[in-house]
């Protein structure tokens, strides 16, 4: 079994138990870099496929785990192999619906809509587990009242796009409530390994069918950009529960629709109207709430 000291690839400093600054830092930092990977995602355009995207993103992480955790041990050997491959399978469905509404609909709006994958995480941990979610029924109401919101002045034109986002957040919600049963008896390593191992497999195929390779420096740019500040990302958020609650680090990732709504809205040029600001407040009041709960819960 692969145990969380795997992931303690970062200098010393960060690894000190009594820094209560570290956890958030990383979080935050965890935020930034997976909203980074967003904008790339957004501004490759018609330089790469979905699929070319997905394969470099997943072939290439995997192959830096191989190489960094298992030279000295098999990094597939992990227990609850269904869990493991359930969450692979669905975090890789999420991506690919979500790079797909990247390409139609403003950033901003499709990765505020993703960000209700909480509720589903509820509702599905309470369906399969049988998970009691009691008050949290509330906030995944909450939650859809903001979609709504949102969706009210988004439906002309984008429907696809929205659409893509909330399948995403519905996968998204399937693969979080599998990694909490692949938590107990799985290291973070091995649950981003077999993630990286599904995606990998799945794009494979239509990537290697027609491959779109860099064919310049700013095509390089983009693709180290997204394996990178993924990887980078996913690693410093595993590393950050080591120091953070479920509450603390749940709240501070929603950082990334932050993050995000500033690159549109900067760089991008993406409108800003009442209606996205009414949804988010709700959506993201929401996603505090259900976070709180589950942290409440295990404490």
């Amino acid at each position: 079994m692969l145990i969380k000291h795997e992931t303690s690839f970062l200098p010393q400093c960060l690894q000190l138990r009594g820094t209560a600054a570290v956890g958030p830092l990383l979080m935050l930092a965890s935020g930034f870099l997976f909203a980074v990977m967003d904008c790339l995602i957004k501004v490759s355009g018609t330089s790469f496929r979905i699929w070319d995207i997905a394969f470099y993103r997943f072939g290439c992480g995997m192959g830096i785990l191989l190489l960094v955790f298992g030279r000295r041990r098999n990094p597939f050997r992990g227990h609850n192999h269904k869990f493991l491959m359930l969450r692979g399978v669905a975090g890789s469905l999420s991506f690919f619906a979500v790079v797909i509404a990247y390409r139609l609909i403003p950033i901003s709006t499709a990765l505020v809509l993703f960000y209700v994958f909480p509720a589903f995480a509820a509702l599905f941990s309470a369906l399969f587990f049988k998970e009691k979610v009691t008050k949290d029924l509330i906030w995944v109401v909450v939650t859809l009242g903001g979609v709504a919101v949102m969706l009210d002045s988004r439906l002309e034109g984008g429907l696809l796009g929205q659409v893509m986002s909330l399948v995403g957040a519905a996968f998204a919600g399937i693969a979080v409530a599998a990694v909490k049963k692949a938590r107990a008896t799985n290291g973070p390593v091995i649950i981003y390994l077999y993630f990286c191992l599904a995606g990998a497999v799945m794009s494979l195929v239509p990537f290697a069918a027609a491959p779109q390779l860099p064919a310049s420096a700013y095509d390089w740019f983009i693709v180290g950009g997204i394996v990178a500040t993924s990887l980078i990302a996913q690693l410093m958020m595993n590393q950050g529960f080591h120091y953070c609650g479920s509450f603390e680090g749940g709240l501070l990732l929603t950082s990334e629709v932050f993050f995000v709504a500033c690159w549109g809205i900067i760089f991008l040029h993406e409108p800003v109207t009442w209606h996205f600001l009414a949804g988010a407040t709700m959506i993201l009041v929401s996603i505090v709430a259900l976070n709180r709960g589950i942290f409440l819960a295990e404490n």
